[in-house]
């Protein structure tokens, strides 16, 4: 396994279609609150939506050799983007908007490896150099990271990297992770 890490432009996001469709799967397959409303998620509705609206994206891919073995995309938005609808009808607001410092929050938005891969250390080199994108803004203070439901393993990790949980939002389908900084 010889695994290298590029950062891919906004142009080129499309070799990661199928990772993240995959990760759309995978969250269906671990969720145990609306597993339902996975199934109009893909990359068409998730991935090229979020990348449209933010003010800046980070996109880093891990490869073995030429296969792409898992990404990460974070980004940097307004933080209004988190109120409106998300897979239901109803609005809903990811976080108190009171309690964010700034105008914009930074977000690790998707993160997904493939399983042959996984504990292998991958993840924590695309985490952090995704933080690191994150930290250089200096506007920006509060990060957040959303964890769909049943994903126990991802929750387990970000918790291990300093996150903690701030709440839960549509009736537990997601898990909203804030960094510590923004907590105390």
């Amino acid at each position: 396994m010889s695994i290298h890490y590029e950062v891919i432009s906004e142009d080129n996001i499309h070799c990661i279609k199928d990772l993240c469709n995959e990760l759309m799967a995978y969250q269906k397959s671990k969720a145990h609150t609306h597993p339902e409303w996975f199934d109009n998620m893909c990359f068409e509705t998730r991935l090229i939506p979020s990348v449209k609206s933010a003010k800046a994206n980070y996109i880093i891919i891990a490869r073995d050799d030429n296969k792409i073995v898992g990404y990460a995309y974070s980004n940097i938005s307004e933080k209004n983007t988190y109120s409106g609808g998300f897979a239901t009808l109803e609005p809903v607001n990811f976080f108190d908007f009171d309690s964010v410092k700034n105008d914009d929050v930074g977000c690790l938005s998707q993160f997904f490896i493939n399983e042959g891969y996984r504990n292998t250390g991958i993840g924590s080199v695309l985490f952090e150099k995704s933080m690191d994108w994150l930290s250089s803004f200096k506007s920006i203070s509060d990060l957040f990271i959303f964890v769909s439901n049943g994903n126990d393993n991802a929750l387990k990790f970000y918790l291990s990297k300093g996150f903690k949980i701030s709440h839960q939002i549509l009736d537990g389908f997601i898990i909203v992770l804030r960094n510590l900084s923004a907590l105390t």
